[in-house]
């Protein structure tokens, strides 16, 4: 099991199929998950896909459309039934604080999570973890609908041949790291000496939207885009009317944006083959990946 990876746990847009359940990703990140838009299912999806809901720490709602938040009632009262020990932040759109509030209280139940609403209003910096940052980015849908971007911060890479030939080892390595000089018989040594550039990894969740140049931001230089492929480019058409991607627009976000791989979903039901979308899409873009209830897509290795 990669330590980084995106669990599936719902595909379909609107309508639930037999084989595709409404939205639901989490981002498994190490010790940590961040789930985005659970739709109806989701705590289900979770016990099916042998994802813990112990690891969850932020839930991230792009809009308030039912297929991507009617499972954050069950998602929550479940944290609550584990007696989860940490806080859980849920960030969504501000102006749909109304919905945030009935979601929250939806059913009689033990409170006995730490919820911590995160009204978002404004691109930019949302929340935080340990080792990375959730942005957002407003996109073109209606009604107000944020993306998401999960960041790790750019870093340092250490090469062993180099500490080697300046006596860097054990401990000391983490105190160069920290301070960025060392002193080692009587010379300094700077850790641009013995290291390069680490690039941070970056997963963005492009969902309902329409063509834009903020979805292009969001993907920007992301190592996987999670994006929303509702409609074939035959029904374009209605893909415009009701500002959705095309999975061609999907393939040309990802490709625009210098991402890495780019993994398709939300899919019409009127599509029961996504066999087309993924045609489409990797015309366009090489890496790309059609979304299946279940499936794990690993977060590729950072780029060196």
């Amino acid at each position: 099991m990669a330590d980084r990876e995106l669990v599936v746990l719902g595909s379909a847009s609107q309508t639930p199929t037999r084989h595709r359940n409404h939205n639901g990703y989490l981002l498994r990140w190490g010790a940590r998950s961040v789930l985005v838009d659970p739709g109806e299912g989701t705590q289900r999806q979770l016990l099916l896909a042998g994802a813990s809901p112990a690891a969850i720490h932020h839930i991230c709602i792009t809009h308030f459309h039912g297929d991507h938040c009617l499972g954050l009632p069950g998602v929550l009262q479940r944290l609550s039934l584990d007696r989860l020990p940490h806080p859980v932040e849920v960030l969504y759109p501000a102006d749909g604080q109304v919905y945030f509030d009935r979601l929250r209280r939806a059913s009689v139940y033990q409170d006995q999570l730490d919820v911590r609403a995160v009204p978002v209003a404004d691109d930019g910096r949302a929340a935080a973890g340990p080792d990375f940052v959730v942005e957002a980015r407003r996109l073109d849908h209606e009604p107000t609908t944020f993306g998401w971007r999960v960041v790790e911060p750019d870093g340092r890479h250490f090469l062993a041949d180099r500490l080697a030939a300046v006596g860097v080892r054990g401990p000391d390595v983490a105190r160069l790291r920290d301070a960025g000089v060392l002193e080692v018989d009587g010379r300094t040594v700077a850790l641009a000496e013995v290291s390069e550039p680490r690039p941070g990894q970056r997963v963005a969740f492009v969902m309902d939207t329409g063509m834009c140049e903020a979805a292009v931001a969001l993907a920007d230089r992301a190592d996987l885009v999670v994006c929303e492929a509702t409609f074939a480019g035959a029904d374009a058409r209605l893909a415009r009317r009701y500002r959705h991607l095309t999975a061609g627009d999907a393939g040309r976000i990802a490709r625009d944006a210098g991402a890495r791989r780019l993994l398709i979903t939300h899919f019409s039901q009127r599509y029961p083959d996504a066999r087309v979308l993924l045609d489409e899409a990797a015309a366009v873009f090489s890496d790309v990946v059609a979304a299946e209830d279940l499936l794990r897509v690993p977060v590729p290795p950072r780029r060196r």
